[in-house]
């Protein structure tokens, strides 16, 4: 992938650094000062917010390479850079953690501690977006570890319930799964040769042009692949690797929740992409039939699971386990559609989660507990909570003209040609999803109330004014989904060029109208899905059989 440098201003190292800079701040501001803290974390989560929305806006939508790329060395000696950069694949997950982080700080307040509470919370910022912008591998291990302390000490000491259990059994799964990631990336490293001598690199693009000139043997390759999928299995969490999710969620603090499904799931798709696609092409081919299991079986298992849940924080939890599930099927459909369908899902998952869970520590606070059986009758008592709950619920469950029916929608259409089996199977999510949502939602909202719930409390200004941009979004995108679509399609293309290229029997299953989709056709296939007309241009060939990607595609290339 080539690289473009920015000129002016380091907007990327300002995004990952600015978030140290105030947790150095907090850590500096004496504790009777909770008022200091909170705003120092506000003022920097704002600042980045106003730095992604500026890449947002100067991202040149027809350029699949990498932008705004700063590189500082910083070990010479082994090749390891402080480089950083942002392409279309993670653009908008850069743009979703600088909003969602924001609006997790103004949508609650921590009951004791504020200065730890703060500080890690912008620590976990940093982390955050230095995994999506970092293009060295040990700079990207760094930030994907310096994650897992701050979330770990949200989740037990600002948490409910059985917190500390919770905290622990987190940070003991993701911490395997780093252990086996570190030993793949010193491994790769070592063997790969990549550095301008034939030493050590860890610079991304280096290791990846000596992976693609048979750096490494094709066997041992895929071993090193294994090493970074249990570490963004655990992540993502894809089954069986789930279990330590739903206690995370369910004791965590609603901030905590909030960027962990919101955030901190998609390091782990985000990473099967960028490392695992792009440094072994040939590997991720060769496992994709056991990702596009897993994958779907997390679908499945994760609906039913979720059905039967008692406590409604737990059943979005175990939602998040299905919709992760449709992330990891779209991306191993390799394809155009899968991926696309596979980053939207990812973005949109935190838009709706982070609604979802926004939503449920507002519940909390009002009634001290997340029973579904305590909960009645809320539509007449609270009718702008269960307007703002509802909308959330059927993007969730992906109702056409919302965010979420965009990404479940390609995933399922590039998994058909390519894997048509497995996406028949996966299509059985969305039938899951509107079976534990709305029968959740009628026990919490419909019926008459009872005394307790009578006096629910309805939506002040401040709480409308915080759920209200997240909404805009589900209803922006799923309406309007081509911004998106035009800025990630380029990325995704030359990723599936790349494999092609790496691989040299491996060719992107498409169907005879795919071979020459655009944004403009993927956003009008969409619009037709939902029940519009389109203009009908473009329409697809008869059969939607699967071709070679010799169908529009130069050796190497589109």
């Amino acid at each position: 992938m080539a690289a473009h440098a920015a000129s002016g201003f380091p907007v990327l190292p300002a995004m990952v650094l600015l978030p140290v800079l105030g947790t150095i701040v907090i850590a500096c501001t004496p504790r009777s000062r909770p008022d200091l803290h909170r705003l120092t974390s506000i003022l920097t989560a704002v600042a980045v917010t106003a730095f992604s929305l500026w890449v947002l806006l100067e991202f040149r939508a027809d350029d699949p390479g990498f932008q705004f790329v700063s590189s500082q060395t910083w070990v010479e000696a082994l090749d390891i850079k402080f480089i950083l950069g942002v392409d279309g694949i993670s653009l908008f997950l850069v743009v979703l953690t600088a909003i969602l982080f924001p609006i997790a700080l103004f949508a609650a307040k921590p009951d004791h501690d504020e200065k730890g509470y703060y500080l890690w919370i912008t620590l976990l910022e940093a982390g955050c977006m230095g995994v999506f912008l970092a293009l060295d591998l040990f700079l990207f291990f760094l930030m994907f570890e310096l994650t897992i302390v701050p979330l770990y000490f949200l989740i037990g000491r600002w948490g409910h319930g059985r917190r500390i259990y919770a905290a622990t059994k987190f940070f003991l799964f993701t911490m395997l799964g780093s252990a086996f990631m570190l030993v793949a990336i010193v491994a790769l490293a070592v063997l790969a040769k990549a550095g301008e001598t034939g030493g050590v690199s860890f610079d991304l693009q280096r290791v990846v042009g000596a992976v693609r000139n048979e750096g490494v043997a094709r066997d041992t390759a895929r071993w090193i692949f294994l090493g970074f999928v249990v570490a963004f299995a655990i992540k993502t969490p894809v089954f069986p690797f789930h279990t330590w999710l739903p206690d995370a969620h369910t004791e965590a603090p609603t901030a905590g929740s909030v960027d962990l499904a919101g955030v901190l799931l998609k390091l782990g798709t985000y990473g099967f992409m960028r490392y695992g696609l792009y440094l072994f092409p040939e590997a991720s081919v060769w496992f994709a039939p056991v990702m596009l299991t897993l994958g779907t079986i997390g679908i499945v298992y994760g609906g039913i699971v979720a059905a039967m849940q008692r406590n409604l924080k737990r059943l979005v939890a175990y939602s998040s386990v299905a919709h992760m599930g449709f992330a990891i099927v779209g991306l191993f459909a390799l394809n155009t559609e899968g991926l696309l369908g596979s980053v939207m899902v990812m973005v949109n998952h935190g838009i709706i989660t982070g609604a979802l869970f926004i939503m449920l520590g507002w519940i909390y606070k009002r009634r001290h507990t997340y029973e579904i059986s305590a909960f009645r009758g809320w539509q007449k008592v609270a009718p702008w909570f269960a307007g703002a709950f509802t909308v959330t619920m059927l993007a969730s469950i992906g109702l056409p003209g919302l965010n979420g029916f965009v990404g479940e929608f390609l995933v399922l259409l590039g998994t058909f040609v390519a894997h048509r089996w497995w996406a028949v199977v996966a299509a059985s999510g969305v039938i899951f999803a509107a079976l534990y949502m709305l029968w959740a939602y009628q026990r919490a909202f419909h019926g008459e109330p009872d005394e307790e719930n009578r006096s629910f409390p309805e939506m002040v200004l401040s709480e409308k004014l915080v759920i209200l941009p997240l909404i805009g979004l589900m209803v922006f995108i799923g309406v309007y989904p081509k911004p998106m679509l035009e800025r990630i399609q380029p990325a995704v293309e030359q990723l599936i060029a790349h494999v092609e290229a790496s691989t040299g029997d491996f060719r992107e299953p498409v169907t005879q109208a795919g071979a020459e989709l655009d944004p403009a056709r993927i956003e009008e296939r969409i619009r037709e899905a939902q029940g519009g007309h389109g203009t009908g241009e473009g329409a697809p060939a008869d059969g939607g059989e699967t071709t070679g990607a010799g169908a529009g595609h130069e050796e190497g290339g589109r």
